[in-house]
């Protein structure tokens, strides 16, 4: 009798380490589905000799904003990702910003081709002296297309907070009125590009610019469409 309880008591014992087992195998790949699923912004990294990766704060705010302020999943984090590097596909949203010059060599340019037709969105923020190398270094991805001016009536500018004017100023540079461009491929934005304007520059943590908080959180707004636009168009 006693050994019959033991071999009982044994067999739940093993029960319980089995379930044990399973239960942490289950909740881990909860978290690495969790880990894939959740939405990250990649900083895009060039080469030409422009910081790329100023303001690394920008991201992990707009994340946080978003976070509080719509029912997307993200993680707030800063991730950077070389163009050069296949793990530009596994961010379904890339940023680039820049005072100074980018360069895309052939294979690079073709690379970030694929990325945007296939399901890929990119966008870049001046933050004042990459405009001419950013205009130079998209016709090499997309030749065949040109950067058009979007109007105030489009969506992104309407589709979470309301920009009736188009994209915010957050700072002056050359006393010039902002402007949002596009490249579209099949009807769809890939390539949302802001002149004049400097959005990213207001994500950043409040010390950094030292930008009136009203600005900083109108910033934060248009950051919101643009990454609720790029996940639902």
């Amino acid at each position: 009798m006693k050994e019959k309880i033991l071999h009982i008591f044994a067999i739940f014992l093993i029960a319980v380490f089995v379930a044990f087992i399973e239960l942490n195998h289950y909740s881990r790949a909860q978290e690495a589905y969790q880990l894939r699923s959740s939405f990250k912004i990649g900083r895009l990294k060039y080469r030409g000799g422009g910081d790329w990766y100023n303001d690394p704060s920008a991201e992990v705010n707009l994340l946080k904003f978003i976070q509080e302020n719509t029912n997307i999943d993200v993680i707030p984090v800063y991730e950077f990702v070389d163009i050069g590097s296949d793990n530009i596909f596994s961010y379904p949203f890339l940023f680039m910003t820049g005072h100074g010059n980018i360069n895309f060599n052939e294979d690079e340019a073709k690379r970030l081709r694929t990325y945007l037709e296939n399901g890929g969105f990119l966008y870049a923020d001046d933050d004042y002296g990459m405009d001419k190398s950013f205009r130079r270094e998209i016709k090499k991805v997309f030749p065949d297309k040109e950067l058009v001016e979007l109007p105030f009536s489009y969506g992104l500018f309407h589709c979470w907070f309301s920009f009736p004017n188009g994209v915010p100023k957050t700072h002056e540079h050359d006393n010039k009125p902002p402007q949002a461009f596009g490249i579209f491929h099949n009807g769809r934005l890939v390539v949302l590009y802001t002149y004049e304007s400097n959005p990213s520059d207001g994500w950043a943590d409040p010390e950094v610019h030292h930008d009136p908080e009203e600005k900083r959180q109108e910033a934060l707004r248009f950051g919101t469409n643009i990454i609720v636009w790029a996940l639902t168009n």
